[in-house]
């Protein structure tokens, strides 16, 4: 074989290697890997989860979200590989990074609940949740717990941004608070988008009534921070997926809606 026939080859082995050393979360061997190589074709790197002391009653759950970290970045990558020359400038951040860090909140968050349960929850991992492409991006320092207990738990950061009309609210309730989230605007959607749309929609309030559910049992749980941590963090999360998911499928076959993510953040009434 010439050469120049090989030279091609070689280069596709790298690129292949960098998507597997991505997948393994360390972000600075995946910075490496692409260091001479096109940003907008690298692989998707992450910041890897510094977990503190995990009891044994939960290192199962925490290995089991470790575990799915790993697979949400693989599945990550796959889509960046298999999606290459679709959507806009804004394709990548919008339909994968996007996502797949409202995924690892989720998971984070998990961990954090799972240690609670039986230990000091840590406070802050959601911190590992944005990934970058060729670089992990920086990861904040962690937070200080010193907050004193308090009940009022308004942050005022729930109803408001946008055009969002009024408020969707669950049916469970804890010491008479209730979660309300805004209801999305969704307008001019397409036939063919319609059926994705409306599951979404319908998941939206699915989603909102398990986690009211979660309000209701779970009363007198935790921290001061645990209904945020426990409960609005992931329900915001997997809002953002479920409103993301809308964007695409009416992105598929019409113009692809902006800033749905601004419907995701609930409140405690």
């Amino acid at each position: 074989m010439s050469r120049a026939h090989a030279r091609p080859q070689r280069g596709k082995r790298v690129l292949v290697a960098g998507v597997a050393v991505a997948a393994t979360l360390t972000a600075v061997t995946a910075a490496v890997a692409f260091a001479g190589g096109e940003t907008a074709t690298g692989a998707i790197a992450c910041p890897q989860p510094v977990v503190p002391a995990v009891p044994a009653a939960a290192q199962a759950e925490v290995q089991r979200e470790l575990a799915n970290l790993d697979k949400q970045i693989a599945e990550a990558n796959n889509r960046l590989r298999t999606s290459a020359g679709e959507g806009g400038p804004n394709f990548v951040q919008n339909a994968i990074l996007g996502p797949l860090a409202s995924k690892r909140v989720a998971a984070l968050n998990r961990i954090e609940t799972a240690i609670g349960r039986v230990a000091d929850k840590p406070e802050g991992l959601e911190r590992f949740a944005t990934c970058g492409l060729g670089q992990a991006p920086a990861v904040s320092a962690p937070p200080t717990t010193t907050r004193p207990a308090s009940t009022s738990g308004n942050a005022g950061t729930g109803s408001g941004t946008g055009t969002g009309t009024g408020t969707d609210t669950g049916t469970g309730s804890a010491a008479g608070q209730v979660i309300e989230c805004p209801l999305p605007v969704v307008q001019n959607v397409p036939a063919a988008a319609r059926a994705e749309v409306d599951r979404e929609l319908a998941n939206l309030g699915k989603q909102l009534l398990e986690a009211n559910e979660r309000l209701r049992t779970s009363a007198g749980q935790g921290g001061p921070n645990f209904v945020q941590n426990a409960i609005l963090g992931p329900l915001a999360s997997k809002r953002t997926a479920a409103l993301d998911r809308i964007a695409i499928s009416i992105g598929r076959v019409g113009a692809r809606p902006q800033g749905l993510e601004r419907f995701a953040t609930c409140s405690l009434k």
